[in-house]
């Protein structure tokens, strides 16, 4: 009998017998395997890539991680940070108005511990000069030279000008970056109040002419004090209540810089000398990616 005289099945089976020695001839014996236990080939590819942990800032002034190039090691990106309730800067009402410092005739200023216009006042607290230095991450930490900040800060019993104190606007100043893109502010060591990490608010525009309303801001952040630095100065009799409230506040349980790095941290803090008596002296550096 003829293998075509079994029927359909068995010559079905009969080619498909041949087709696998035929390819068990040709050398696909190991493909041959693989197809009968039921192996194959996966759809995803092993692939390397590589990541950068460096954190810095987006073109939006959000924090992100590799986000951000920096160039140089010397400095990075600074983290954005909330303006908070009392910025004066256009985005929120003060006592039923809105309150927009930054169109104020006086505002640009280096020493900021006065009330201007036509409110009276000067806060008082323990002097701090800082020097605030802005720096492009993109560009081996260059100068930003002509760019504006605008810092605001609460006084020694942790209030704030126009909100606060709706017959005051001290501890509020803008001033531009110089050719060593640096604007220095003459002010007072910030109080401490509930709920917060002792702090300087500050915002960065491109130029003086832009620093006119939140919506043109480039960055928004926070200076956090350093912790030896308000030991000392919440001491003083100006900054009643400042020393309790600062003892149950850190970094690390403050609402703000709670998410923040340890190196983050420590880049937004700045660097003080002095004392008390003479006052503190000091720098920071403000990372921008431009």
């Amino acid at each position: 009998m003829h293998d075509h005289d079994r029927g359909l099945i068995f010559d079905l089976q009969t080619l498909r017998r041949r087709r696998l020695l035929g390819l068990m001839a040709a050398g696909g014996g190991a493909l041959l395997l693989d197809a009968c236990s039921g192996g194959g080939s996966s759809d995803t590819a092993a692939t390397s890539s590589s990541s950068t942990t460096t954190t810095g800032t987006t073109g939006t002034g959000t924090t992100g991680t590799g986000t951000g190039t920096t160039g140089s090691s010397s400095c990075s990106a600074t983290p954005t940070e909330t303006n908070g309730p009392y910025p004066s800067d256009g985005s929120n009402m003060a006592n039923g108005v809105l309150s927009n410092s930054l169109t104020a005739a006086g505002i640009v200023r280096s020493d900021i511990r006065s009330s201007f216009g036509s409110l009276s006042g000067t806060a008082a607290g323990v002097p701090l000069t800082l020097a605030i230095n802005l720096v492009n991450v993109n560009a081996s930490c260059a100068a930003l030279a002509d760019y504006a900040i605008y810092i605001w800060h609460a006084d020694a019993l942790g209030r704030y000008s126009l909100y606060d104190l709706p017959q005051q606007n001290y501890l509020r100043g803008v001033q531009a970056t110089n050719a060593s893109g640096q604007a220095t502010f003459t002010t007072i060591f910030p109080g401490c109040y509930a709920g917060r990490y002792p702090h300087i608010h500050f915002e960065v525009f491109r130029s003086l002419a832009t620093a006119t309303n939140v919506s043109n801001r480039l960055l928004t952040s926070q200076f956090a004090m350093p912790a030896a630095a308000c030991s000392a100065v919440y001491a003083d009799s100006n900054y009643t209540g400042s020393a309790a409230r600062f003892a149950q506040t850190t970094t690390g349980n403050d609402n703000v810089f709670g998410d923040n790095t340890a190196a983050q941290i420590a880049a937004m803090t700045p660097a003080l000398t002095g004392s008390v008596s003479a006052g503190y002296t000091g720098s920071v550096t403000v990372g921008l990616t431009v």
